[in-house]
């Protein structure tokens, strides 16, 4: 459905200002070829995230809580 409602917007932006949407067509894979390296980034925090928070619960789960789930 997203991308349904993305080619309808990138139609419509055709027909009113053509240069703009073949400027957004050429220019759309460069942002998310500039955007890789901060995705990587996130996902390595993520990671220390998620390791530093089953460390600090270890003594809870060893203990027997069970958490939320």
């Amino acid at each position: 459905m997203k991308l349904l409602i993305l080619l309808v917007g990138w139609c419509l932006l055709l027909v009113f200002c053509w240069p703009l949407a073949l400027a957004v067509l050429i220019l759309a894979p460069l942002i998310w070829l500039l955007s890789l390296p901060f995705r990587f980034l996130f996902l390595c925090v993520e990671a220390v995230f998620a390791l530093l928070r089953a460390l600090l619960f270890l003594p809870a789960r060893l203990l027997g809580h069970r958490g939320r789930n």
